[in-house]
């Protein structure tokens, strides 16, 4: 049922087929002569998180164990059942790595390298949904050729497991450790590629994006990049907790482990687990992960696995706002940047009530049994500064249309996209550039006349913009995708958006703390924006930023 090897090796080969020696191991890759592109997939990153691998920290692969190996393609998903993945597709063994290069890229090129985490609510998504084909060519073209990198973390429980065990072993934030260990084998391997390793720029989107900004919080992260880009993703967008706060999270997903099911309350279920087979496993995710929402739905429970605070010598060891405080992050430089309406696919459409938008933000942002008298009065607050006016509701300037949906909605849709989103992008660039780190800040706002108006320019709808492969195929939409493209890749290869390189575009300034500005990305109307909407609700999220878990 599942694939839980390495992939088998192919000895089908042509001549033309690329070959990289790494180790004692031939790669033999994939030549896209149409593209004059070379691909390397599925190549081994870190040991098989199986047996008595799982739920730890990922093993670093020192050898891959065969002579050649087939890399002509991806290596299989982790588990999850989001993406209507196949279960024949997924796989524990799944902590592979790919290589995108332009084709005879020699091993001295020393070619600036763009390292990509995928989004998907810390419970799907996979490296082989993303084709960077357009990426590559487009750096080709305009005389500053990258390599791209992608890579498979896990996900749910096993890679964001909760609960005081999980805590008292050590076997928190896996998944970032993952993404950790994807950064060391770079460090280590991409210059036989042809790429350079102080040239690494981290960028995600979306959990990708939270991942990637959680490596700030890590002076480590100076030794295995020197640039990131965050797409809709700061530090805390998932709310930060301690691993206790999920308990009964994790107990219901043993529950459904068959052959665990009696360890629930015994506070050690990991050796079972580790015992378990995969497909029992399989089993328990299956019954406590929920696919991001897609369509216009919204769970009406936040997800629970995620990124948790691990402590002093952990991945957070403490909350974002408070390490800001202390000036405690790495001083790399920065695009961040979020899109109009992030807010609209987290809100269930058939919210109706104050009463409902005050019961999902004590689920949210509660880490007690009952809400603190300072959250409720935070809360009450809050709905005073988003008032149920569907003028000033997300998608915003949609004047009083409410889409046939209860006019709630947008006000809830407007709050949690600031709460989780912008308030946080905003909070994380001013801490940056009031340290000196080099920052650049975006609203995309592209119309996305091909989703539900009720979406308006929603969470995810940038990527593949990035990707260069938008849905809308208007003028408007290939032009603003072709230099968001331009502008990625510029800030990747020379540390600023405005390199003079490729398409001409509009200059894209600095985010100081005498110039808060952001670029507005949008095919009709590229320009720069005061970064000041919503100034007094998000002063206020961002005056007492724990309060939010932020």
């Amino acid at each position: 049922m599942f694939v839980l090897g390495l992939l088998l090796v192919k000895f089908v080969y042509t001549n033309a087929s690329p070959t990289i020696k790494l180790g004692e191991t031939t790669l033999v890759g994939r030549d896209i002569p149409s593209l004059g592109q070379e691909f390397f997939g599925g190549i081994p990153f870190a040991e098989p998180p199986l047996g008595n691998l799982r739920l730890r920290p990922p093993v670093p692969k020192t050898s891959i164990g065969y002579s050649t190996l087939n890399a002509t393609d991806y290596g299989p998903a982790c588990l999850q059942t989001a993406n209507g993945i196949a279960p024949d597709q997924v796989s524990e063994d799944c902590l592979t790595i790919n290589v995108l290069r332009p084709s005879g890229t020699p091993a001295n090129a020393k070619l600036p390298v763009m390292f990509w985490t995928f989004g998907g609510g810390f419970v799907g998504g996979l490296s082989s949904q993303f084709n960077a084909s357009a990426i590559v060519a487009q750096s080709v073209t305009r005389g500053t050729p990258v390599i791209y990198v992608n890579f498979n973390y896990r996900l749910g429980p096993l890679g964001f497991a909760l609960g005081q065990e999980a805590g008292e072993k050590g076997a928190l934030n896996l998944g970032i450790k993952d993404q950790l260990a994807a950064l060391e084998w770079v460090k280590a391997n991409i210059e036989t590629f042809g790429g350079d390793k102080s040239k690494v720029t981290v960028f995600g989107e979306s959990a990708g994006a939270i991942m990637t900004s959680i490596l700030f919080l890590n002076l480590s992260l100076n030794n295995l990049a020197r640039a990131a880009i965050l797409e809709s993703g700061s530090q805390a967008t998932s709310a930060l907790f301690t691993s206790e706060r999920g308990e009964l999270d994790w107990q219901n997903f043993v529950a459904a482990v068959p052959s665990c099911a009696f360890t629930v309350t015994s506070g050690s279920t990991f050796d079972c687990l580790r015992r378990a087979n995969t497909t029992e496993i399989f089993t328990g995710l299956s019954v406590v992960t929920t696919p991001p929402s897609a369509g216009l739905t919204a769970p009406d429970e936040p997800l629970p696995w995620g990124p948790v605070l691990d402590g002093p010598g952990g991945v957070i060891p403490d909350l974002p706002s408070v390490l800001f405080s202390r000036g405690s992050f790495a001083r790399l430089p920065f695009i961040a940047g979020t899109n109009k309406d992030e807010g609209t696919v987290f809100t269930p459409p058939a919210i109706n009530s104050t009463e409902e938008i005050i019961d999902g933000l004590v689920a949210l942002f509660n880490p007690t049994a009952s809400p603190t008298t300072e959250l409720e009065q935070s809360i009450q607050t809050l709905l005073q500064l988003y008032p149920d006016i569907p003028a000033l509701g997300s998608p915003f300037d949609t004047s009083n249309n409410t889409f046939g949906l209860n006019s709630q909605y947008k006000r809830a849709a407007a709050g949690v996209g600031d709460l989780n989103f912008q308030s946080q992008r905003r909070l994380w660039m001013e801490t940056a550039a009031n340290a000196g780190v080099k920052t650049f800040g975006y609203l995309f706002t592209q119309p996305q006349p091909l989703l539900p108006a009720a979406f308006g320019v929603p969470h995810s709808s940038e990527i593949r913009y990035v990707y260069g492969a938008p849905t809308d195929t208007s003028a408007s939409s290939v032009l603003i995708s072709r230099l968001m493209i331009e502008y990625w890749v510029s800030f990747t290869t020379s540390l600023t958006p405005n390199d003079g390189q490729g398409i001409p575009r509009p200059e894209w300034a600095q985010f100081t703390p005498q110039n808060k500005t952001l670029i507005q990305l949008n095919g009709a109307n590229v320009t720069m924006i005061p970064d000041d909407f919503r100034a007094e609700q998000m002063d206020f999220i961002n005056s007492n930023p724990t309060i939010w878990r932020h």
